[in-house]
């Protein structure tokens, strides 16, 4: 039912049953917040969206205050401005004062609200925080200091992970935000999937960087310096580096890094092919001996880590393929080492990811053959674009680049993974190819698309109807393992994805609050599907030519070497 109500003088239409900044922000009047969050339940917490009602003796919080013909409401009254100037000097007061230092400056939601609203001077004093940071996690930093104790790090960790490492403690003035019994990260069962980053308003969280390091290797003669990059970030980044939107800049971003001084520049979409192809023919492996059914993916290592600690009876069912990074780090050490004639001691493997926990992945005992670790160093999406503005690269004077031989080739399927649901689609196409030596009638699975968070289909292969579901949100995944507890469920292979959305909106990408940006990265991953001649990892030549050369069958001794691991129990401690 549309309704109409007064704001600032004037008559807009309003849904019934809508919030007051629903309707504004529906009618394109802005009102500041720092608690809420799309899609999730208002808390009415941080009182920075409150606005004048007529016929109201106190300002209302319009996050949580439904419409009604008769409001009439002021949002940027005299009395309105001074509540939130006030609200955000009482943060500020105890707030550090190291903006220069920061890690968000001139991205901090706290520092954008004290310029809009004209907060030139300090009018209220308070102690400091002098409380520690916390380095203990190898992908995120968390630094209370600067905390405004929102609760969006709470929320989305509660209500769309399932994890739930954080949580207020305490009451009143002394109120913070921590993990159980205010431990480190380390201690916790914090799965490192940054998506607490991606909420954080301020720097209380933000991930772990490496650039010192990578420097120093790229300046160190002895070391050949290569790099990797994700499908995902070459679809996320146009906009952050000025580049005309809605195109994949794959080929910038290799010219770019060439630029800085890495030796070779590697399309991880090859490394996803591989990941494809090997994973694939596990799963007809699998489906043939009908064991360890259903078949959980293994890409997202967020998941692995929640699957480890979370669901330790059903580690067998996850799938001991290695994570396309994982892969491809391990076939630089090892294939193109030799090819090469380097020493995999001489070669310094830097992942360049959309995703926090990569970093965690990239130390796990398990990626580390003979003291050579797969992967060396991982950067984010936002450590890429710090990088390129370091060594001062205009993108837009640049000429595309061709990756380097011998992973230069990749299937349009290489990329699909970027969006939740593409790597169940790329499983179909090359397990109907390991099962019966064909391709599928239409490639393009439409059931296993979309936003929705869960979504499930069979796929006619051969005789049999084979079920794929896809989950992104940890909570969806653990309602489904308990559908398969109970037994009611017959699917046979399950994509996981911790980040909602998948790798286009991970941990690690750009700060992004519009979700037509998200929308339109998964357009630019399916575009390149539609175009584009070889969209199934089989049928990619480099793949084809690196087994023949390498590694033999897919499932051979080599391939379980260097491209499967096994996981094991994690106990967590608190």
């Amino acid at each position: 039912m549309v309704i109409e109500i007064e704001v600032n003088g004037k008559n807009i239409k309003a849904n019934k049953g809508d919030t007051i900044l629903e309707t504004l922000y529906n009618n394109g009047i802005k009102v500041p917040t720092l608690c809420r969050m799309d899609g999730f339940t208002p808390t009415g917490a941080c009182r920075m969206c409150v606005v004048e009602v007529e016929g109201k003796t106190d300002l209302i919080p319009s996050c949580s205050f439904p419409v009604d013909e008769s409001l009439k409401i002021k949002t940027h009254s005299t009395r309105v401005i001074r509540a939130r100037k006030m609200l955000v000097e009482l943060l500020l007061s105890n707030h550090p004062d190291d903006c220069l230092y920061c890690i968000r400056n001139g991205n901090c939601e706290l520092q954008d609200l004290a310029v809009e609203l004209n907060v030139r001077e300090r009018r209220i004093s308070g102690d400091k925080s002098k409380l520690n940071s916390d380095h203990s996690s190898p992908g995120i930093i968390r630094d209370p200091a600067k905390c405004i104790l929102c609760g969006r790090c709470v929320r989305v960790c509660e209500e769309i992970l399932d994890v739930s490492t954080f949580d207020f403690m305490r009451r009143g003035n002394k109120t913070a935000i921590s993990t159980s019994m205010n431990k480190d990260l380390n201690f916790s069962n914090c799965i490192n999937c940054g998506q607490c980053i991606m909420t954080c308003p301020t720097g209380a969280l933000h991930e772990k960087t490496n650039f010192d390091i990578v420097q120093d290797m790229i300046n160190n003669p002895e070391m050949n310096v290569i790099a990797q990059f994700s499908p995902s970030i070459a679809v996320s980044l146009a906009d952050e580096l000025g580049l005309r939107s809605g195109k994949d800049i794959s080929g910038i971003l290799v010219a770019a890094l060439k630029r800085i001084g890495f030796d070779k520049v590697f399309d991880t979409s090859f490394g996803v092919d591989l990941a494809i192809y090997e994973q694939s023919a596990e799963l007809a492996d699998r489906i043939k001996n009908d064991e360890n059914l259903p078949m959980f993916s293994s890409c997202c290592s967020g998941w692995i880590k929640h699957m480890e600690q979370s669901h330790p009876d059903m580690i067998d069912n996850v799938s001991t393929s290695k994570s396309p990074q994982q892969m491809m780090g391990a076939m630089i050490k090892s294939y193109f080492a030799e090819k090469e004639d380097i020493s995999p001691n001489k070669i310094f493997s830097v992942s360049i990811m959309p995703c926090t926990a990569k970093k965690f992945e990239a130390q796990r005992e398990e990626m580390t053959h003979k003291g050579v670790s797969d992967i060396d160093v991982v950067l984010t999406t936002r450590e890429l674009v710090k990088l390129i503005h370091l060594y001062g690269i205009d993108v837009q004077s640049l000429d595309e680049e061709k990756s380097d031989a011998p992973f230069n080739n990749r299937s349009s399927a290489g990329k699909m993974p970027a969006v939740s649901g593409g790597l169940a689609e790329s499983i179909a196409r090359t397990l109907a190819f390991h099962l019966t030596e064909k391709e599928l009638t239409n490639i393009k699975i439409a059931k296993l698309r979309g936003t929705k968070e869960r979504r499930e289909t069979y796929v006619k292969i051969g005789r049999q109807q084979i079920g794929f579901a896809v989950v992104s949100g940890l909570k969806n995944a653990n309602n489904l393992i308990k559908e398969i507890r109970d037994g009611k469920s017959d699917i046979k292979f399950i994509e996981v994805m911790a980040c909602p959305g998948g790798c286009i909106n991970g941990g690690g990408q750009v700060f992004t609050n519009d979700d037509k940006a998200l929308k339109n990265r998964a357009k630019i991953i399916y575009d390149l599907d539609d175009k584009e001649a070889i969209n199934v990892a089989h049928k990619n030549s480099g793949i084809l030519e690196l087994y023949k050369e390498f590694l033999g069958e897919p499932m051979s001794e080599k391939c379980v070497k260097f491209l499967h691991t096994k996981y094991t129990q994690r106990d967590v401690l608190l």
